[in-house]
């Protein structure tokens, strides 16, 4: 009898392992075969659209994220029909990804690329890794194609070329070809040399043209999170220089009291707008400091980690609902992207209110999760700040219940110290893939 199905629908998850479980349920009940492999609707429910446009191979939305949380589910759980889940889904992506023009991380080919190595690496099956060595040649060689050094775009954030940079280096160490490094390495050089601080939107609907964002995905704060890891893998000065320069407008900009710190979503339209999650928060500016930390060692990093975790614990979430913080659970903005901060500075620190707190932030989520038709668990969210009415529930990482089930199997291996495993990260997640601190692994 498969795993999924050991529970009654009608009971409630008791531990995060069950609600990853109950989470793969419903993805499952969203998937769909073509001649090329599998894929998964984004949102399977007949009465609301996604909370996101159509990216069927995305990391973001789509199969590429999918494909990791069966990888992660299977490991969780010894089940190997998760593993089939995952290789039809990595067979899909191998087939079809060069009908892909985006190269992003998270809604384009890198993803493709991140999600065929781990299930290369997961199922023992080399074509998925020749496939993403594929996909690596085409990015450089598109990259090689600018007129002024390697560069992908005009966006050096995240959700731009700093994605793509941090995917090479990724793809550098796990397939053993040291071009890709090389061409990170020159197009991080490149970003380097821009002025901080940071970047404007510009083309966001909802934010003014000359906003600057501190933030991760589309900010300052992830953009010095990618020099700082050049810095780790090169050794050179300039990259940590331009990393410290970025971090410097971060605490510039930042509210510091009782030693808590929140960051404003954007200067000098919003400083009053305290975002908690991942995308424009405090979770993902604290991925750049503790970079910085891990590869300069500076305590003054970390006790910057701290303050911004601090500031998420008094704001009083998970309970308490705030304009940064509203009904939304995902990875992206929401209470899991919280809960993978907190399980990676339990494991970095060996804090076990870190932990704790992580265990609180999961228990609000499966407290939120809907099974109102026996198909497994999915979250309703408001994924827009600024449409609260429109609520929807998807299956994707970063937007869905994939993503909200990968964080969940994070904390549930973070409680494993008598069976270490190792969890997949994403290419800009700093912390330890093993989710337990050394002194427990000793």
């Amino acid at each position: 009898m498969s795993l999924d199905r050991i529970r009654a629908s009608s009971a409630r998850a008791d531990s995060p392992l069950t609600a990853a479980i109950l989470a793969g349920r419903w993805i499952r009940s969203a998937a769909a075969d073509d001649g090329h492999g599998r894929h998964w609707t984004a949102n399977p429910d007949p009465h609301a659209g996604s909370a996101v446009t159509a990216e069927p191979g995305s990391l973001y939305s789509g199969a590429a994220g999918i494909v990791l949380f069966f990888l992660e589910l299977a490991a969780a759980t010894g089940h190997e029909a998760y593993l089939e889940d995952a290789r039809a889904g990595a067979r899909r992506l191998a087939a079809t990804w060069r009908e892909q023009d985006d190269l992003s991380l998270y809604h384009g080919l890198t993803g493709t690329m991140v999600a065929l190595m781990e299930a290369g690496w997961a199922l023992g099956e080399g074509g998925f890794e020749a496939e993403a060595a594929a996909i690596a040649d085409v990015i450089v060689r598109r990259g090689r194609e600018s007129e002024h050094g390697v560069g992908w775009s005009r966006d050096p954030a995240q959700r731009g070329e700093g994605g793509i940079i941090l995917g090479l280096l990724r793809a550098a160490a796990h397939l053993g070809v040291p071009a890709y490094e090389e061409a990170a390495v020159e197009a991080g050089l490149r970003i380097a040399r821009l002025p901080v601080p940071g970047h404007r939107f510009g083309d966001c609907a909802d934010l003014p043209v000359d906003a600057v964002t501190p933030g991760f995905l589309a900010g300052t704060s992830g953009t010095a999170f990618l020099l700082a890891r050049l810095y780790g893998v090169t050794g050179d000065e300039r990259f940590l220089f331009a990393a410290r320069s970025g971090a410097a407008f971060v605490r510039e900009i930042s509210v510091v009291s009782g030693g808590c710190a929140v960051v404003p979503h954007h200067v000098p339209h919003a400083r009053e707008l305290h975002y908690l999650g991942f995308c424009s928060g405090s979770a993902g500016v604290a991925r750049m400091f503790y970079e910085l930390y891990r590869v300069a060692g500076d305590p003054g990093d970390l006790e910057w980690v701290e303050r911004l975790a601090r500031g998420i614990v008094k704001s009083g979430v998970p309970r308490r609902r705030t304009e940064g913080y509203w009904n939304v659970a995902c990875q992206c903005c929401g209470t899991a992207g919280l809960v993978e901060l907190f399980v990676g500075l339990w494991a970095a620190t060996g804090d076990e209110a870190h932990l704790e707190y992580a265990r609180r932030l999961a228990a609000d989520l499966i407290g939120r999760a809907t099974d109102h038709d026996g198909r497994g668990y999915r979250w309703y969210q408001a994924y827009r700040r600024l449409r609260p009415g429109e609520v929807t529930a998807d299956t994707g990482y970063m937007v869905g219940a994939a993503g909200i089930g990968a964080a969940l199997l994070h904390l549930d291996a973070a409680g494993q110290a008598d069976r270490p495993r190792r969890v997949i990260l994403l290419p800009d997640n700093p912390f330890p893939a093993i989710p337990l601190p050394t002194s427990v692994l000793r």
